[in-house]
């Protein structure tokens, strides 16, 4: 009798386990609506023929992509893995993984590989002004990418990575990038001019990294870069930064809908006026923030200014003199005494420090300085744009 008991307890657990399993397994064709509803939304279109599911895994076949106002492109097979269902109608996705790319067109072939994109989520209802309508990525990252003209690399990247991090109480976001181990070849430039340039310059191969690091705050829509850095080997250390406020969630939001409306004009001449007006009207909703510029010389300054003082027949010392009395001229015209006392003294040390053959020039501007032209500038700016 136990036996009984015991086998019909499990045939029944089986068929419950069989109809949950049946119940809870992923809509292929709802994951790949909502999919295109999101993307939608920022004016593209994505396409497949068929999707196939295997547990948390699905496999888009034969996938294309139009972006807004671009051409169709046939991307191919797309596999998500990790794919779960919110509660609300959305969608979790672990990870994208995308083709690798090897491409030719007109003698340069273009190949790219292991391209992912990671901690994908979709919206149930897209098209909002609110996180949870907004389709969101947490990583993205490619491999070895290169491009190769007549069997000769031109251009090369290692690696590339991009994070964005929600902090926990959805104020905002952080988010870092790296472009690790860019390699170009110049000395194939053919225009003559550019290929003379190039050599006097030292130029022929140049190699580095571009990082960068920001914030978003979500209710100003404060965008604060605080690192925007170039650094080449030989050659120096640009380091870029700013913060602009008033790019929220309806300027966002706005900004999809004026690239939308856009497309869907058939008169794309017409269309594009009216996106460069809506345009114009969104940028005055910003506001300049304040504005860094710091550059660490590798040497490329001085052989700037041999180069540019050999184009008027007179040394690099005297491009650096001339450079300086210059600099105060073209400054006092932003009517920023601040600003131009500044950046005079520093382009002044920096110029000179070069041309007796200095490496590495620095010149940080005081934090009372810093705010004050910061101030400055805003001021200007807005009267600009009202």
């Amino acid at each position: 009798m136990n036996f009984y008991r015991t086998t019909r307890l499990m045939l029944s657990s089986a068929a419950f386990l069989s109809l949950a399993g049946s119940a809870f397994a992923l809509d292929g064709a709802d994951l790949l609506k909502k999919l295109n509803a999101a993307y939608a939304a920022q004016g593209g279109t994505i396409s497949a023929d068929s999707v196939d599911i295997d547990g948390t895994t699905a496999t888009l076949k034969n996938v294309s992509v139009k972006s807004a106002g671009g051409e169709s492109l046939a991307v191919g097979e797309v596999t998500l893995s990790g794919v779960e269902e919110d509660e609300d109608g959305g969608y979790y996705i672990e990870e994208a993984a995308f083709p690798d790319i090897n491409t030719t067109k007109d003698g340069v072939t273009v190949t790219a590989q292991e391209l992912t994109l990671g901690g994908i989520s979709i919206p149930a209802t897209p098209g909002g002004d609110t996180l949870d309508t907004m389709m969101l990525y947490e990583t993205a990252h490619t491999g070895p990418l290169k491009v190769v003209k007549d069997g000769a690399e031109l251009f090369s990247v290692l690696e590339s990575n991009v994070n964005l991090t929600l902090r926990e109480d959805e104020s905002g976001f952080d988010f870092d990038g790296a472009f690790k181990s860019m390699k170009a070849d110049l000395s194939k430039a053919e225009d003559p001019q550019s290929k003379d340039a190039i050599e006097k310059l030292a130029l022929q191969h140049i190699q580095g990294d571009i990082t960068m690091k920001g914030a978003w705050e979500l209710a100003p829509g404060t965008i604060d870069i605080s690192e925007f850095a170039f650094d080449f080997t030989n050659i120096g250390k640009l380091n870029l930064g700013f913060k602009i406020s008033g790019y929220t969630m309806p300027f966002v939001k706005s900004l999809q809908d004026a690239m939308k409306q856009s497309e869907a004009n058939p008169n794309k001449e017409e269309s594009q006026q009216a996106l460069g007006l809506a345009m114009l009207g969104l940028m005055q909703q910003l506001s300049f923030e304040a504005a860094q510029v710091r550059f660490e010389d590798a040497s490329i300054t001085k052989r700037a200014l041999d180069y540019a003082g050999a184009q008027q027949n007179i040394s690099g010392k005297q491009m650096a003199d001339s450079l300086k009395a210059m600099t105060p001229i073209m400054l006092a015209q932003l009517n920023i005494p601040e600003l131009q006392n500044a950046v005079s003294n520093s382009a002044g040390s920096s110029t000179s420090r070069s041309s007796n053959g200095a490496r590495k020039t620095r010149r940080s501007i005081s934090p009372t300085t810093r705010s004050r032209c910061r101030r400055a500038a805003s001021m200007r700016f807005r009267t600009r744009i009202r």
